[in-house]
């Protein structure tokens, strides 16, 4: 029995034991969202946590900045320093903690370069079926209406100007990578911008609690072919503009005196009643 080879130990010139070394940077004060969101997008990066999210990035084609890690898990990266030209950073978790402001247990973290964002044009002529979003900041409800969209047949997403930033760290980690696997852009002007989407061949079919809806599971083939589903923020729901705005206000039958779903479980079951006949 071959014993295990011992992790691969992070080089000394790649080691970091000042929390202020202006190299770490992009990691500052990660769990402040007003922070992030005035540096983030306009130094052109996003952050990555985890393993298995970097390694997704990276086969998605984003390029990496840098990488810092858990010295003790410098062997987790090893063969993504070798190819992928950026620096990695090794530290010790109190090192890490300082920087990011919190405990790094999964260890990985990484600084992408960001891609400039398609045309809502361009999304919609590559697209089948997509999802639009109005509204929604939350970053968790972000992240997991990209992974539904991912694993139950939609093509794209639509975000509306005020939406929370698809690649904020948060919203990466929720959706386990599947933001850099699902086209998405910027719809502008909101609401006009639906135009823009019923030019294209699609359905705008807006999801609201209001008895007036039809039943999700009573549209009609047509309305079927080429969906887009519109949906708005935890409380407020669709703006009554973005309603105008649509072709057919769409309801999920609720029962138990329950009136909605949170919106990435909206998003979810909606995704799955159009695409389940595949």
């Amino acid at each position: 029995m071959v014993d295990a080879q011992p992790p691969a130990p992070a080089p000394a010139d790649s080691l970091v034991d000042d929390p202020t070394d202006t190299r770490l940077d992009d990691y500052r004060e990660l769990t402040d969202v007003a922070l992030r969101t005035r540096y983030e997008p306009p130094h052109g990066l996003f952050i990555a946590e985890g393993e298995l999210v970097l390694r997704r990035a990276l086969r998605a084609g984003y390029r990496p900045r840098s990488f810092l890690v858990d010295a003790k898990r410098y062997g987790q990266v090893a063969d993504l320093a070798a190819g992928a030209g950026a620096p990695v950073y090794a530290a010790g978790q109190d090192v890490l903690e300082a920087v990011t402001g919190f405990h790094v247990h999964r260890g990985v973290l990484a600084s992408f370069h960001r891609r400039p964002l398609p045309a809502a044009e361009q999304v919609l002529a590559e697209a089948r079926r997509v999802l639009i979003l109005e509204d929604v900041n939350n970053h968790t409800n972000v992240g997991a209406v990209f992974r539904g969209a991912a694993g139950l047949g939609f093509d794209a997403v639509l975000l509306s100007p005020s939406c929370a930033d698809p690649l904020y760290r948060r919203s990466v980690r929720v959706s386990m990578g599947e933001v850099f696997a699902i086209p998405y852009a910027r719809l502008t002007p909101w609401p006009a911008g639906l135009a823009v989407v019923r030019s294209a061949g699609f359905t705008v079919l807006a999801l609201t609690p209001a008895a007036g809806a039809i039943r999700l599971q009573d549209l009609t083939e047509a309305q079927r072919r080429r969906p887009a589903l519109l949906f708005g923020a935890e409380g407020p729901g669709l703006s009554g503009a973005a309603l105008s705005a649509s072709d057919v206000r769409v309801r999920i039958p609720m029962r138990g005196g329950v009136d909605s779903l949170n919106v990435a479980a909206s998003a979810a079951v909606a995704c799955w009643e159009l695409s389940r006949t595949d």
